[in-house]
């Protein structure tokens, strides 16, 4: 046992120990979490919940360099929460899906109502 503190409820403390989720998956959540931990990759995600936008539109909406544009949507592909396709000389960029834009709005609700 990796705590010395004693147990007070032994039902309870073993039926939520039966239900916890294992370790690598709470790693691959927090991991996934981190990423929305960057102020510029939030403002990328924030940009892209109305529209597809290109690099070029991404860099003047958010104010950063194409280069830092570039490397955040490397970050949010790798992790599947942008896609993108090609329109002529110009790569468009969109959500993954409506879950993204979920979760922000789940912490903007949240964040308003412990105000």
């Amino acid at each position: 046992m990796a705590t010395d503190t004693p147990i007070i409820n032994e039902e309870i403390v073993n039926k939520t120990k039966e239900k916890m989720i294992d370790d690598t998956e709470v790693y691959q959540i927090s991991d996934f979490f981190k990423i929305f931990g960057d102020s510029t990759r939030l403002k990328i995600l924030w940009a892209l919940d109305d529209n597809p936008l290109c690099v070029g539109d991404l860099c003047n909406i958010v104010d950063i360099t194409k280069s830092a544009a570039s490397h955040q949507l490397n970050i949010l592909k790798a992790n599947k929460l942008v896609k993108y396709k090609k329109e002529g000389k110009n790569v468009i960029y969109s959500l993954d899906d409506e879950h993204v834009a979920f979760i922000i709005e789940t912490a903007r609700k949240h964040l308003s109502e412990v105000k």
